[in-house]
């Protein structure tokens, strides 16, 4: 995380996925609220609509090794140079949860068990809250620590989702949580990596002085590092009014409008649908012993 160019992928990646989500969860909450069951991803038919998920199993591991590299070269600042090795982990974790999430899909629960996944799910949101703010203090410790509570958020709704999956509000909550923390990253790296967007009376953050003990946004005056503090308050409580309008709007969209909603007819997003049991009940005048 220490360029504009790091967080500007991370929220490309993040806010689609998801509204992707949230999109699909929606689609199949509302066709059968009672029946509901979340999935840790929702596959499209045909599979190449499944395209993003493939990208991440060849892109993960290869960001994955590019930050262990810049781990190993870089000479600056040791505790920050240290959270180059911790970001390089929590890809690869990300890594293994989607080999996981294509193992159960395409071999069934009876292989990998979807709790399981969920839990996994959590640890690796864990590793990465790990990662995220190391060795920055003040402002930008500030700043990164409400990104480190939107992931906490995702590790709350991934273990609620293990124990009950049929939950649909933490996987709203799991949705929305990642669309926030894609908006959020971005503002992140406008407002710590860049000199346009920077806070007023303070300067972007610079490696320069590794012998530093934490790096900082460096601010002329303690009223200017104070005041940034208070208007980043104001401006994340902007985005999670925004994201929760967006996400309540996209629900209710999705409510009053059916042709508007995603996997409704055939593909692995409806099997819970699909189950035997259910098709027990669709039959008139049999009964379950």
């Amino acid at each position: 995380m220490a360029s504009m160019a790091t967080h500007f992928s991370g929220s490309l990646f993040l806010v689609p996925f998801g509204l992707r989500r949230l999109l699909f969860a929606s689609s199949l909450y509302l066709k059968d609220p009672s029946n509901f069951r979340s999935k840790l991803w929702y596959f499209s038919h045909p599979s190449w609509k499944n395209i993003d998920l493939y990208f991440l199993l060849v892109a993960l591991p290869i960001a994955s090794f590019s930050e262990f590299v810049i781990f190993l070269s870089f000479s600056g600042h040791q505790t920050y140079r240290f959270s180059f090795f911790l970001q390089s982990i929590a890809l690869l974790t990300f890594w293994v949860l989607i080999l996981f999430i294509l193992a159960q899909e395409y071999m069934g629960s009876s292989m990998v068990n979807e709790s399981f996944v969920f839990i996994f799910a959590s640890i690796c949101f864990l590793v990465e809250y790990s990662a995220i703010g190391k060795g920055i203090a003040g402002l930008g410790g500030v700043v990164y620590g409400f990104l480190g509570e939107l992931t906490l958020a995702c590790v709350a709704a991934c273990l609620y989702l293990s124990i009950k999956p049929t939950a649909f509000f933490a996987d709203f909550l799991l949705s929305s949580g990642l669309i926030f923390k894609g908006a959020w990253l971005l503002q992140v790296g406008f407002s710590l990596y860049t000199d346009a967007f920077m806070l007023k009376g303070c300067k972007k953050i610079s490696l320069s002085s590794p012998s530093l003990e934490n790096v900082d946004v460096k601010c002329d005056l303690v009223e200017d590092s104070l005041r940034g503090i208070t208007l980043m308050h104001f401006i994340f409580t902007v985005h999670a009014i925004v994201v929760l309008v967006l996400s309540l709007g996209l629900f209710g969209l999705l409510a009053s409008n059916r042709k508007l909603r995603c996997g409704e007819t055939r593909g692995p997003l409806l099997a819970e649908l699909e189950s035997p049991q259910m098709l027990v009940h669709s039959l008139p005048g049999q009964e379950i012993e």
